[in-house]
């Protein structure tokens, strides 16, 4: 004979008046509380935008007058101003070869270290993958002086020894690189752990090499979070500015960032805002289209995985 068991039906517990209070904090008060945040910072940056590309198109006697107020005439001739007066035509180019040399290294050397030590299990990989951690860890400011006297040392090498000539720009990349690296190999060696073995396991029932595994189906799954990683770089080398100040001692070997610096104290003397702001935007401008352009990319790049 079998024993039939009844339960009660569940009841919701009543409503008391600290719990209203709390459901109301923490689900409509905060959230739209933190909406209202993140509107607000959205639309205070986009003013500033707005404000620093009107500003550089107003003459100085505009500016003094009315900071804020639409410009009486437009003065295009401050970007004249701007591009000759701070060199930004070499500055650009040193800045773009800088760029594309600096993400060739990082990328070059951050993608094949973060697969193979997602891959690894042993205790080298761990003990490897924590010291790329601790590099996040060490400001650029302790590092400094070390990489000056290197860069010295190694120019005055070569001048003396080897070439004759040396370019302090190629200890810029050297050494960008080297406090760019840690950060992408940690993110992405995270990526790389995240993915399903049996992609690997299929391609080597199929014959396929390492390396032809990593070159024909690990990198095209990475593509998006390797895309995002390679554009935050470069954003981060276009900015660059500390490094290539105590690095490149010739203002004329620059990049843009120090270039707007050596106008700013230039210009400050004549007053000359309207061409200032001129320079604000040429050096912000590419970066805010790129990411207009590649900003979608970047946050699916951050999310994407392999389709199990």
């Amino acid at each position: 004979m079998s024993s039939v068991s009844t339960h009660s039906p569940w009841h919701r517990p009543p409503e008391t008046p600290w719990r209203k209070t709390t459901r109301f904090f923490g689900d409509v008060l905060i959230p739209h509380l933190i909406k209202l945040g993140i509107w607000a910072w959205v639309a205070f940056n986009l003013g500033l935008l707005l404000w620093v590309l009107m500003t550089s198109v107003k003459s100085t006697r505009d500016i003094l007058l009315g900071p804020f107020a639409l410009p009486t005439h437009i003065e295009w001739a401050n970007y004249v101003t701007a591009w000759d007066t701070a060199g930004f035509g070499q500055a650009t180019l040193t800045t773009l070869a800088f760029v594309f040399a600096s993400l060739v290294i990082v990328m070059g050397i951050s993608v094949p270290a973060a697969y193979g030590l997602a891959r690894r299990t042993d205790r080298t990989a761990s003990t490897l993958t924590a010291y790329f951690a601790m590099g996040l860890a060490l400001p650029m400011q302790t590092v400094l002086i070390p990489y000056f006297v290197v860069n010295n040392g190694v120019g005055q090498f070569m001048i003396d020894w080897v070439t004759g000539v040396w370019d302090p720009r190629i200890g810029l990349v050297v050494f960008y690189s080297a406090t760019a690296t840690p950060w992408t190999v940690f993110v992405l060696t995270a990526f790389f752990r995240s993915l399903p073995a049996s992609l690997e396991e299929a391609a080597q029932l199929d014959g396929a090499s390492p390396w032809l595994t990593f070159r024909k189906i690990m990198l095209p799954v990475a593509r998006g979070p390797v895309t995002t990683i390679a554009i935050i770089t470069g954003i981060g080398a276009w900015n660059e500015t500390l490094l290539v100040l105590f690095l490149v001692p010739d203002g004329a070997q620059r990049t843009l960032p120090a270039a707007l610096l050596n106008m700013y104290y230039g210009l400050q003397y004549t007053s000359n805002w309207g061409a200032l702001f001129a320079g604000v935007v040429l050096l912000v401008g590419p970066i805010v289209a790129v990411f207009l352009w590649l900003g979608r990319r970047v946050i699916e790049g951050a999310t994407l995985g392999a389709n199990k």
